[in-house]
């Protein structure tokens, strides 16, 4: 699961909505900055307040991922995905191709979500714009494992930049492919890829209610 997935059923609760976002962020701010369970519970304590609510939506991405790891739906179509990526890549690729196997299914995922839903991803940016974004990162800094004065910013690019539209096109996925390989740093992905990535995505959008089953996830 990535951002759009974990806060489309949350739309009507912001400071959650953002609280959703805060694990994946923090691995962009500082990839050692982490946000543990056991840190960030007793600021869920149910009262409703900013700080509240925004740990209440950190401990659902964690439960989001937890669960999602583990299901047949994401083994199964990451593992598809891995196999297809190792054809362009090759088979002795043992690092990269899993990893975008992981990761790819969860964008593509993302952008077939949005693909249903677009009026609610302008919602979900819509929700991000209203945060304090240096109250969002005054909290954080309280339950993190480190603290970062770059949260903040990178809050707003991430709304002005919207890069989750780029999702189900395979160009321009790649090009945010290849800005997370630089980050981990992971050899770029060859102009090739844009055609295993479109193929991904057909394989991800025929599998959306096998990674997202109705009895969890209401909204499809």
């Amino acid at each position: 699961m990535n951002y759009f997935s974990h806060a489309l059923q949350f739309l009507d609760r912001p400071t959650f909505v953002i609280g959703t976002s805060m694990p994946d962020m923090l691995s962009v701010v500082d990839r050692k900055m982490r946000l543990r369970a056991r840190r960030v519970d007793p600021f869920a304590d149910g009262s409703g307040t900013f700080e509240a609510e925004l740990a209440a939506g950190i401990l659902q991405h964690l439960e989001d991922d937890r669960w999602f790891h583990q299901t047949r739906g994401f083994l199964e179509t990451s593992g598809e995905l891995t196999r297809l990526f190792k054809e362009v890549l090759g088979s002795e690729d043992g690092i990269r191709c899993p990893f975008l196997g992981h990761i790819v299914t969860e964008l593509q995922l993302d952008g077939a979500l949005i693909e249903r839903y677009p009026k609610q991803l302008d919602q979900y940016y819509d929700r991000l714009a209203e945060i304090d974004a240096q109250a969002v990162e005054a909290s954080v800094n309280r339950m993190a494992t480190k603290t970062s004065d770059r949260l903040a910013y990178l809050i707003g690019r991430f709304h002005e930049e919207q890069f989750l539209r780029d999702y189900s096109e395979p160009e321009r996925l790649l090009i945010r492919l290849n800005q997370v390989m630089l980050r981990v740093r992971l050899d770029p992905l060859p102009a090739e890829m844009a055609d295993a990535l479109a193929r991904s995505w057909s394989i991800v959008h025929g599998r959306v209610e096998d990674l997202l089953p109705r009895d969890r996830f209401s909204f499809l």
